[in-house]
């Protein structure tokens, strides 16, 4: 057995997860997530903005002290779109390999593909599902790219990684609070312009089931149960149907921040972000319903984390 720790750091979030590994299986010890907006302005700017790389920063530093006081003995950090996107993504490596070596000497971060993305989160995903009900396929939504992933239990099939989240279709379209009718509409049209190129690559026709991963899907899975304060537990592998799916989805891009901001289950770093997120969610249920005849979502929490702690030798 060997305890790992696995950092997967995206464009709003930064997230931990120290596990045992053995027999092929992961036990957690510890699992965390911070919101830190890594990709604040990149989609416009090309760069890191200091602020969001201090954040980030703060964050993983206290993550290397959970690391070391749990006797880590391997460290896989990934980093994904908005750091694929980032012109001075030097400076955000030299930040890493300084704070991670404490806890292991040269490890460092490491800038994934999008099809490695990919591949991971369907592995993180999947690990507890009846193989009765593949193909599945995975779409993993994050804040600056969207990952949809075709394949069996252990096979991935077909995947793509779209350059549209829930922070890129906030900046590009949403600002407005509430937002306009003009701007839902465009964002719509970006959602689904940014969704078209992975629906060609991948087959999504052969799924028998959609699983949803992050932060997004799993916010709308706790709104959807009605729950008055965010309960992982009970999220896990839970099923929303499309009906009650998207009658979330409409309430939130209507509904004022302060509003968001006083449902339960919203982590306040999600709440400016979630109704663009809520449109790319709708755009892939009216595509999965079409062109699948998938009809529920069935959310998971472990996802891409849980494949990096898995991909560590």
């Amino acid at each position: 057995m060997s305890r790992v720790g696995a950092v997967d750091c995206g464009t709003n979030s930064i997230r931990l997860l120290i596990a045992d590994r053995a027999d092929g299986g992961l036990t957690d010890v510890h699992r965390e997530m911070r919101i830190v907006r890594l990709g604040q302005g990149v989609d416009a700017t090309g760069q890191f903005a200091p602020e969001a790389l201090a954040r980030t920063e703060a964050a993983l530093a206290d993550y290397a002290d959970l690391m070391r006081e749990h006797g880590v003995e391997k460290v896989r950090m990934v980093a994904t779109s908005a750091t694929r996107d980032a012109g001075n993504r030097d400076r955000f490596f030299d930040m890493t390999a300084r704070v991670l070596g404490a806890v292991v000497p040269g490890a460092v971060a490491e800038v994934i593909t999008g099809s490695e993305e990919a591949a991971l989160s369907f592995r993180g995903a999947v690990g507890e599902l009846d193989s009765a009900a593949a193909p599945f396929v995975v779409v993993d939504l994050g804040g600056g790219s969207t990952e949809v992933v075709l394949g069996h239990t252990a096979e991935v099939t077909a995947s793509h990684s779209a350059d549209i989240g829930c922070v890129r279709l906030t900046e590009r379209c949403l600002h407005s609070d509430p937002p306009t009718a003009t701007e839902v509409a465009a964002a719509r049209d970006v959602a689904r312009q940014g969704l078209a190129d992975a629906f060609r690559a991948v087959p999504v026709e052969r799924a028998r089931t959609w699983v949803g991963v992050a932060g997004t899907m799993t916010t709308l899975a706790a709104l959807a149960h009605r729950m008055d304060a965010y309960d992982s537990d009970a999220i896990h592998l839970s099923r929303v149907p499309f009906g009650r799916l998207l009658e979330v989805c409409e309430e939130l891009i209507a509904m004022p921040r302060s509003r968001r901001a006083a449902l339960g289950p919203m982590h306040e770093g999600r709440v400016d972000v979630i109704g663009g997120g809520a449109i790319i969610v709708e755009e892939l249920a009216d595509a999965l319903a079409r062109r699948a005849g998938i009809d529920e979502l069935v959310v998971s929490e472990h996802d891409i984390l849980d494949g990096i702690a898995l991909s560590i030798a």
